[in-house]
Parts: C-alpha cells; sequence; structure tokens
C-alpha cells in the first residue's frame, strides 16, 4: 500500500530531477560488504535501459549514495571515484545520462548531515539543478533513509526491493526497469 493515492508520477521535463540511490536500485547491492572495485559492480538486469528511457524524461538524473566504505580504509576516495566513472560511461553507452553524483563517504556513526537521510545534499542539488522543484522530482532507493532523503525533499519516492521496513515510499517496484510502469506517458 503506497502513503499517498497517487496512481502515476507527474514529470515536468523542465523542473523534474531524479534522485537514485545507487547500490542495489543501479547497481546489485553486495550483502554484507561493499562494492570495492569496477570488477565487482554488476549493473541490475534493465538498469541501463531504464536509465537511457528515463534520461530522456527528467530535466536531469544525479545519484545520492553513502560510502562510509571509505571512512572504514576498505575503499580510498580514487577508487570510488574510479568505479563512478567507469559505471557513467556505461549508462552513456547505453544512451542514458548522469548528470551528477553525491557520495557521503563519512561512517554513519558520526551522523553527518550528507549521509542519508540528512538533507546536506539539498543546497548542492538546488545550485547544479536551476530551478528544480522537488515536488515533482523523484527518489528511488532500496532502504528507509533513501525513502526518508526524498521525503524530507518532498519528492515522490519510490521503493525497490525487499530491504524496507517502513511503508513511508509513494510506490514500491522490483526494479529500476519496473519503474518505467508509472509514468503518465508512454515511456516505452
Amino acid at each position: 500500500m503506497s502513503k499517498t493515492s497517487k496512481s502515476y508520477i507527474e514529470v515536468d521535463p523542465q523542473r523534474s530531477v531524479l534522485l537514485l540511490d545507487r547500490d542495489g536500485v543501479i547497481n546489485q547491492r553486495i550483502v554484507n560488504d561493499y562494492v570495492k572495485s569496477w570488477q565487482s559492480f554488476v549493473f541490475i538486469p534493465g538498469a541501463l535501459n531504464a536509465l537511457s528511457v528515463l534520461s530522456k524524461i527528467y530535466y536531469g538524473i544525479a545519484i545520492v549514495t553513502n560510502q562510509q566504505c571509505v571512512s572504514k580504509g576498505l575503499l580510498s576516495k580514487e577508487d570510488l571515484q574510479h568505479i563512478h566513472h567507469a559505471m557513467v560511461q556505461e549508462i552513456q553507452s547505453a544512451g542514458g545520462h548522469i548528470h551528477a553524483i553525491y557520495t557521503a563517504t563519512e561512517l554513519a556513526s558520526d551522523h553527518p548531515v550528507y549521509r542519508k537521510p540528512g538533507m546536506g545534499w539539498k543546497a548542492a542539488i538546488i545550485k547544479d539543478f536551476p530551478g528544480v522543484d522537488f515536488s515533482l522530482s523523484t527518489m528511488v532507493g532500496d532502504s528507509d533513509s533513501d525513502i526518508a532523503f526524498g521525503n524530507a525533499l518532498g519528492c515522490t519516492t519510490v521503493g525497490i526491493g525487499k530491504n524496507l521496513t517502513q511503508n513511508m515510499a509513494d510506490f514500491h517496484v522490483n526494479s529500476l526497469e519496473s519503474l518505467l510502469s508509472k509514468y503518465a506517458i508512454d515511456v516505452h
């Protein structure tokens, strides 16, 4: 059951931004571990196609990801940048576009403002996407913190998968590709 009575996602191609979590939304989450190299980064089936389609209907697409593995010393910032660069290249090769990546590398135990659901990235999103209307934007994630972040921004929220413990999302789908059925326009 959704938290609202919305039956579809409304998008304005000049003001709507699609915000995405990374692990569990774009790539396969590694249970009890982290993606620590490009070789361990595996796109979820259908994600590249979905990003290609979604890039045509949103003003911009940004990834908002918590990556405390950097502060834990499991991955350097440079290695994380390499993973993100390779990911963006693959997405572009498939016809999609990622306009920004916001990464919180601090430890969750430090309660940093940039770690979702904290609102630290809001100002950067507004700066990077002038004219953004959060009420016409969408946040997609596979954890309660992703959905709480989107709700705090005032976005339509979409929960993916089975990691969500609270029913806070406007929509629930199985994958980024299945999200395509939630638009009022024909995106196929």
